[in-house]
């Protein structure tokens, strides 16, 4: 990875709910298996985060993107930005040591009685053992940006805890 290269992804849009219910959909574990597009994400065990340093475990099977052959394996989700209503990002703790040291994150910006929501993957402080090794990003825009419309059907259809804060 060359100094030059971009080292974040951001998508946008409009979802016609409020940062509150956003949010919620956001901080449950079970909330990320609804709204992965990538098919990684396969269950998850954890209790709803609450703030910064919270955790929960992810089951995912890499098998769905067909790029490396890692089969199913766990992650734990680090919460690293936790702000409510506004913002949330974390980093994964899953079978690389030191930890690769990416960043997924969503931003949401009032917008009426909608919410602009900004998904991004960050990797621009990621181990320098992994720069020239590991290829990123590890998803491609498309997936942000569906990942963002399953957001929106989820928050749509009533979530279940949805409303639970």
């Amino acid at each position: 990875m060359s100094d030059d290269e971009p080292t974040r992804l951001e998508s946008r849009r409009r979802i016609d709910a409020s940062p509150a219910d956003v949010f919620a959909v956001l901080t449950d574990p079970q909330g990320h298996v609804a709204i992965d597009s990538s098919g990684m994400l396969m269950a998850a065990d954890g209790e709803r985060v609450t703030a910064s340093g919270d955790t929960f475990v992810v089951h995912m099977d890499r098998e769905s993107l067909g790029d490396r052959p890692m089969g199913e394996y766990d992650v734990t989700v680090v919460i690293t930005t936790f702000v409510p209503d506004r913002e949330i990002a974390w980093t994964i703790d899953g079978v690389l040591r030191p930890p690769v040291g990416h960043v997924y994150g969503y931003r949401l910006d009032p917008d009426g009685d909608a919410t602009q929501v900004t998904s991004y993957l960050d990797w621009s402080d990621i181990h320098p053992d992994y720069r020239d090794r590991l290829a990123f990003p590890v998803i491609n825009p498309e997936s942000l940006r569906a990942t963002l419309g399953i957001l929106a059907r989820t928050v749509h259809r009533g979530y279940p805890q949805a409303t639970a804060r």
